[in-house]
């Protein structure tokens, strides 16, 4: 895990954004570092509240949080349909709230949000590839808590993190292809043993060995997997006998 840099450290952002990526164990713990960050990062003279919102399939969620009450602020957009987050993710732009008491724009959520102390609010979308969305989403229990420049700060950090986020995406993708492969070529070897081991039991050919394997595998409505590897386990002698493909 990285460690977040200080005001003190010569570290910039792009730079702790790649070290994230390459040193979180998965996209969840990356994706409540980088709200962890984006909160103390983009703080200046008032706290900030940060949350990653996640579209999928047109269903929003809040993926990470650097504060307990974000999730509680989220949940209330998801509910009635609307809010800044939202709007930033449905029409790809930033939506500013200086003011919840004067914003005409999300009435009902306005409202309830401005009952749990946020006085405002400002989301900026993060753009991903394919069929997933993401927000940054930060609150304040203050009003006008974000100038033009915290706009223009906050827009600039989102566009690295956007890039941290895709390849942290592309990442994740690469390992469960590598996973799909490696179990892939795990089946295929303990199904290759298991034919060899009923073609030297029935002196049969590869092809009748393979069809014997699979008139078991589905009158007994098992995997053609597992069935071979009872069949591997059997003639090893040995149920537990692991067959695998070293990575």
């Amino acid at each position: 895990m990285a460690e977040e840099p200080s005001i003190h450290q010569d570290t910039s952002v792009a730079d702790y954004l790649q070290d994230l990526v390459l040193e979180s164990a998965d996209v969840e713990e990356l994706l409540n570092e980088l709200a962890t960050f984006s909160a103390s990062n983009l703080s200046h003279n008032v706290e900030l509240l940060c949350g990653v919102t996640l579209i999928r399939h047109k269903k929003p969620a809040t993926v990470a949080t650097s504060d307990s009450r974000v999730l509680a602020l989220d949940e209330l957009q998801y509910g009635y349909g609307e809010g800044p987050c939202l709007a930033a993710l449905r029409a790809g732009t930033t939506m500013h709230v200086p003011d919840l008491r004067e914003e005409p724009r999300w009435p009902r959520y306005c409202s309830a949000a401005w009952d749990e102390g946020i006085g405002s609010i400002l989301s900026v979308p993060l753009p991903l590839e394919g069929e997933a969305n993401a927000g940054l989403n930060l609150y304040s229990t203050r009003t006008h808590a974000f100038s033009g420049d915290d706009i223009d700060k906050a827009e600039a950090y989102a566009g690295q993190a956007s890039k941290a986020l895709r390849l942290a995406v592309r990442v994740a993708h690469l390992a469960d292809d590598r996973k799909h492969l490696i179990a892939a070529m795990e089946s295929r070897t303990v199904i290759d043993i298991a034919v060899g081991a009923i073609m030297a039991q029935n002196r049969c050919s590869q092809e009748s060995a393979m069809k014997i394997l699979r008139v078991a595998s589905s009158t007994r409505n098992i995997k053609l997997r597992d069935v071979a590897a009872s069949i591997v386990a059997s003639v090893a002698e040995d149920p537990k006998v692991l067959t695998h493909f070293d990575s």
